[in-house]
């Protein structure tokens, strides 16, 4: 992973350039985008840059390459030569000029110096629209200009600590108010439970969240953000992928399928999920501040998404607060009709969640 050789070139274990067009137009053709992964801050020792350009690179005080952290099979790349940003931008060009792709998601965005994603991706939207993800959280100038979404990592924590117990719905509560008054609501916010990094460094899903992935899983897709599927997660993938060397996924069993499919069709269908401005705000309707159970509505013109979910190994009960959500919905996972009166209870069973649309 992130080690790159050749900027304008296709590994060849994976194919050829007319391979990988071919593959952007079939999806294209289906309705769906692409984006390539793309390392700015370094590249391989070998990458033809190293041996053509060594001035492309930071330096150490004895005039060797330089590797950030202690990545040691990278070497970082200088921003303060106009000829290497130069070269950088080209290379960004190229995939979507040469293979029509939709843009990228940003390795380590934050690493790399704003005013040069600024300047890139205007050249970028020159060429077509285009969609920029930073692997990021803490640099909000990013998302100023050249990025349209980052990463929730904070909510990927606070979500371990909650299956462990140590956290609960109240401070979910104090999460979602932070996110809100530190992004902009037309901020995307990348929502996930798992990803490359966390599954081979810091446990699969299985392993760190148990009996409450799917419950975590349905808060990713129902509050503002856009929802992540790492591969294998429909798959129900129980491993830990080797971050270096190629790994390979078991399909032949694909227990999630039909959970991720209301996901993505709920997500897709209910204007209230949607993105940004686009959706609709979140609103708590617990009568109460309630540790067990996260419940809200989100609304948009006449669209109304309910969500009641209990983060809890124990079975819980609930009452709505807010007269919004009195009326008649569907229940979205067993496909039937649910009245909410203002005497209505739920009972709910551990780490269970109820999702109803109107």
């Amino acid at each position: 992973y992130y080690s790159v050789k050749d900027y304008k070139a296709v590994n060849p274990e994976f194919g050829t350039m007319q391979d990988f067009k071919d593959l952007v137009n079939e999806a294209h053709g289906l309705g769906m985008y692409v984006i390539l992964d793309w390392v700015a801050n370094h590249s391989s020792w070998d990458n033809t840059w190293a041996v053509e350009h060594p001035e492309y690179y930071v330096k150490n005080d004895d005039g060797t390459f330089h590797s950030p952290f202690d990545w040691t099979d990278v070497i970082q790349f200088d921003y303060s030569k106009p000829a290497m940003r130069d070269s950088m931008t080209r290379a960004l060009k190229f995939w979507i000029e040469e293979a029509d792709i939709d843009g990228y998601r940003c390795d380590v965005a934050g690493m790399v110096p704003t005013d040069f994603w600024n300047d890139a991706v205007s050249q970028l939207k020159q060429i077509k629209p285009v969609f920029m993800l930073a692997e990021d959280e803490d640099n909000l100038s990013l998302l100023e200009e050249a990025f349209d979404m980052n990463y929730t990592w904070k909510l990927l924590h606070l979500m371990n600590d909650m299956a462990k117990g140590d956290k609960n719905a109240k401070d979910l509560w104090e999460y979602i108010n932070w996110n809100n008054q530190t992004y902009s609501p037309e901020d995307y916010r990348m929502n996930f439970i798992t990803n490359h990094d966390e599954n081979s460094w810091n446990g699969t899903v299985k392993e760190r969240m148990g009996d409450a992935a799917k419950a975590f899983a349905v808060l990713t897709y129902t509050i503002p953000g856009m929802p992540l599927i790492y591969s294998g997660q429909e798959a129900g993938n129980d491993k830990a992928l080797r971050f270096f060397e190629k790994d390979t996924i078991d399909w032949s069993h694909i227990p999630y399928q039909d959970f991720y499919t209301k996901l993505n069709h709920l997500k897709e269908d209910n204007q209230a999920l949607w993105n940004g401005l686009a959706g609709g705000n979140m609103v708590n309707i617990s009568k109460t501040e309630d540790e067990k159970v996260f419940a809200f509505v989100r609304v948009k013109d006449d669209n109304k998404v309910v969500v009641i979910i209990n983060f809890s190994p124990e079975e819980s009960s609930f009452q709505p607060g807010n007269e919004a959500v009195i009326g008649i919905f569907n229940n979205v996972f067993i496909n039937e009709n649910v009245e909410i009166a203002k005497d209505t209870q739920f009972d709910l069973q551990p780490w269970s969640y109820i999702v109803l649309t109107n």
